[in-house]
């Protein structure tokens, strides 16, 4: 059975994704290699830095998004210097992991995980801590769906003439973002969410004049040492061997964003959210967060009374659906549903229809 992954990645593909793997196999050391790489660079530019793309460098990592917001936070931090890290879910607490790791944070502003980080709380913080360099956030932490305040951020970060570093991995392509206009140095994302890719390359944007000083910092990875990855003319370089398949694939599923158009795939992302919400709304099923908070891609659903998430992610995957459950405290209280990837309204509707199904059944029974 095809399952209809309703997670917030991997994602399903088209067709037209999944053949590229099947194109023929190169040498990464050769110039095939080389010109694909400088065909996904220039796409992902035109995507997400459109009219800035000289300002602006791709940088290319075989990893997973954990793999990109790992590489940001390790290369842009300088001897002595620290990082602020925004914190208000799962992949929040992961980011301060990752500079706990090296020690190289301050006392992270928490917030909990419905609330949005406070840009004047984040103003105070950085006055108050002139060793901080950099201030890290996720756009759209997946723990609940919820859309931080990028544009507001990135505003306080730029004019207290610090490095802001965003973890988009499930943002990008499906929620507007404006990465030059907002001056953010470091965007982080991944192939096999809202591009609809496959997992298994991940991706850094970076500011062209940040990375020639970035180039002096210490390097404290080997391997996601973003400097590592772009000449002195700013040409992707690849220092260990890449998954090839999944860039002939990456390279695929960019192209398909072009053609519809990034506005577009948020529009169409945003429709079938709504689609799922309102269906939801009439079975009494309700969001965890206020509609002002949502993203287009994932919703956070409180679970039905009497129906644990374990006998309705089994009933609905009987059925070819799969979808996620809540991460730590929320993890026996709330189910999630993504709607990002190669997903058709008819297949949406199919969803919908197994869903009330499967509750309306443990209603009866019950």
């Amino acid at each position: 059975m095809n399952m209809i992954l309703l997670n917030p990645g991997p994602v399903n593909v088209s067709e037209r994704v999944r053949q590229a793997l099947l194109r023929p196999d190169i040498c990464h050391r050769e110039s095939e290699f080389t010109d694909l790489l400088g065909r996904i660079q220039h796409k992902l530019l035109a995507a997400f830095v459109p009219g800035a793309e000289s300002d602006y460098v791709a940088v290319l990592l075989t990893g997973s998004g954990t793999a990109a917001v790992e590489s940001a936070v390790m290369s842009c931090l300088p001897m002595a210097k620290r990082m602020l890290v925004l914190n208000n879910g799962v992949y929040g607490e992961r980011l301060s992991s990752m500079v706990g790791l090296h020690r190289l944070g301050v006392s992270e502003l928490k917030s909990e995980w419905h609330i949005k980080p406070d840009p004047e709380r984040v103003r105070l913080a950085l006055r108050q801590h002139p060793e901080v360099h950099a201030v890290s956030m996720v756009h759209h932490e997946t723990t609940t769906g919820l859309i931080n305040p990028v544009k507001e951020i990135a505003e306080v970060v730029d004019s207290l003439n610090r490095v802001f570093v965003l973890d988009s991995v499930s943002g990008l392509a499906g929620e507007p973002i404006d990465i030059a206009g907002s001056h953010i140095y470091m965007v982080a994302g991944t192939a096999g969410k809202c591009i609809q890719g496959f997992p298994g390359v991940s991706f850094v944007l970076l500011r062209k004049g940040f990375l020639e000083r970035m180039r002096n910092y210490p390097k404290r990875s080997w391997y996601l040492n973003l400097t590592h990855y772009i000449d002195d003319q700013g040409k992707g370089i690849v220092p260990f061997t890449p998954a090839v398949q999944i860039y002939y694939a990456f390279e695929e599923a960019l192209s398909e964003l072009l053609e519809e158009g990034v506005a577009n795939r948020f529009q169409r992302y945003k429709r079938a959210a709504v689609r799922i919400r309102e269906r939801m709304a009439t079975l009494g099923v309700t969001t965890l967060l206020p509609s002002d908070s949502l993203s287009n891609t994932i919703t956070a659903f409180h679970l039905p009374p009497g129906i644990s998430y374990a006998t309705l992610h089994d009933q609905l995957k009987a059925r070819g659906y799969v979808i996620y459950a809540g991460q730590g405290q929320l993890e026996s209280k709330i189910f999630r549903i993504a709607n990002m990837g190669a997903l058709t309204e008819l297949q949406i509707d199919g969803f919908l229809g197994a869903f009330e199904e499967v509750v309306t059944g443990a209603v009866a029974r019950a």
